[in-house]
Formats: structure tokens, C-alpha cells, sequence
């Protein structure tokens, strides 16, 4: 089975095994970009995939990272790959394996020792920090960073009450909001200066660069 063919029958299971849970693809953690993390309540859960057509080669690397964000990792694999793929991932790490006609649930997964809530608090987007604050009766600190306001939370606020709340805000979160069309101000006219005959008019041209993420392909 291909990565894309993999991905629908993972979300169907993941929706009969866990119950509520709000998913979320691709999203970069350290040096690797998870496939998929799963929000539960309290809960930041990891899925590996590894297709039939793809290798261990980055796997090390990822497992490190998963390890450091997700409370509970899984990693998702083809037939081919169900005999050798406990040599490749720790113990706490559960095993789903996937065939064309069948999902099932081949080892769970244990608690992760290395979850870290100062990476996992990455995941909040500022308007997000700002309510954690409010809810902890901290104050709002406007000017400040993300990094601060991660800091800041994640030092005064107790992990499991942290950890909770995040999780609430991210089953709550509108990502509508990028959809809605920004309002557009119009052009304001500049006011034009005759030039006497003989006057010569120096301009500087305004240069605006503008960076463009190129689309990899990504290694597994």
C-alpha cells in the first residue's frame, strides 16, 4: 500500500479506536514533519506511517522527535513491513499494520517517558496563548513573543492543567479563519508636486522581495 492509500482507512480507525479525536497532518516537530498527531483530551498522540514502498532509513531520526512531542506514539506500517518493524521502534511505541481489506491494532502503545510539554506547547497559535492566560488568570504580556508566552505559561502553570487546556482549545480551533477574504483599504491619492520647467525629479523605486516556500519532496 502507497502513503495516500494508507491515510483514509487510519483515519476510520483512529475515529472507531479513540472516540473523539482531532487530527492534524504534516505538521513539522524538531527536524522531521509527522504524518499525523492525534488530539485527545490530555493527550498528544504520534502516527508514523511507513507504506510498503518506503524504508527505515529516517526512521531513528523521527522516533527522537516523536518522542520528544507526543505522550503516546504509534507507528503505522504495511504487511511488509510487520515482522522487522519492532527491531526499528522502542517499546513504548504501538504497532498498527494495514492491509487493503484490514486495519488492526497490532501492539499498543505505552506511556512515553520523553514527552515534553515546553515542545508540545508549540502547537498553539498566539490568539491561543493569549486565552491560556486569561483562563490562568495570568497577565496578557501583548507585546511579548510566542516564545516568551510559551515560556512563561509553561513555567507557572502545573503540566496536567497546562496539558488539558491546550488540548481543549486545539478541538475548538477554526481554521475557517484563514478562508474569510482581508479587507482591502483603498488607495490612498498621493499628493502630486507640478515641477517648475528646468527642475529635474529624482525617484527612488520601492523593491519589495518576496519569499516563496518551494515544495519539497519529503524522504522517508
Amino acid at each position: 500500500m502507497l502513503d495516500r492509500e494508507m491515510r483514509e482507512p487510519l483515519f476510520d480507525f483512529l475515529d472507531e479506536h479513540f472516540g473523539k479525536i482531532r487530527t492534524i497532518e504534516e505538521k513539522v516537530i524538531q527536524g522531521s514533519r509527522a504524518d499525523v498527531l492525534g488530539v485527545l483530551d490530555g493527550y498528544i498522540v504520534g502516527f508514523e506511517i511507513k507504506s510498503d514502498h518506503d524504508t527505515y532509513t529516517r526512521l531513528k531520526t523521527q522516533v527522537e522527535d516523536y518522542d520528544r512531542f507526543c505522550d503516546f506514539c504509534y507507528i503505522v506500517v504495511g504487511e511488509s513491513h510487520r515482522q522487522h518493524v519492532t527491531e526499528h521502534v522502542p517499546e513504548h511505541w504501538g504497532i498498527i499494520v494495514m492491509s487493503p481489506e484490514d486495519v488492526w491494532l497490532d501492539r499498543g502503545a505505552d506511556d512515553n517517558p520523553h514527552a515534553n510539554i515546553r515542545e508540545q506547547i508549540r502547537l498553539m497559535w498566539k490568539r491561543e496563548l493569549f486565552q491560556l492566560l486569561d483562563m490562568n488568570g495570568c497577565p496578557r504580556y501583548r507585546s511579548k513573543s510566542r516564545a516568551f508566552l510559551r515560556e512563561y505559561l509553561t513555567d507557572h502553570i502545573p503540566e496536567e492543567v497546562l496539558k488539558k487546556q491546550m488540548t481543549d482549545l486545539i478541538f475548538e480551533r477554526d481554521y475557517t479563519i484563514f478562508d474569510e477574504p482581508k479587507a482591502v483599504e483603498p488607495k490612498k491619492k498621493k499628493a502630486v508636486r507640478k515641477r517648475k520647467l528646468g527642475e529635474r525629479g529624482d525617484r527612488k523605486r520601492a523593491h519589495t522581495t518576496h519569499y516563496v516556500g518551494k515544495k519539497t519532496k519529503r524522504k522517508k
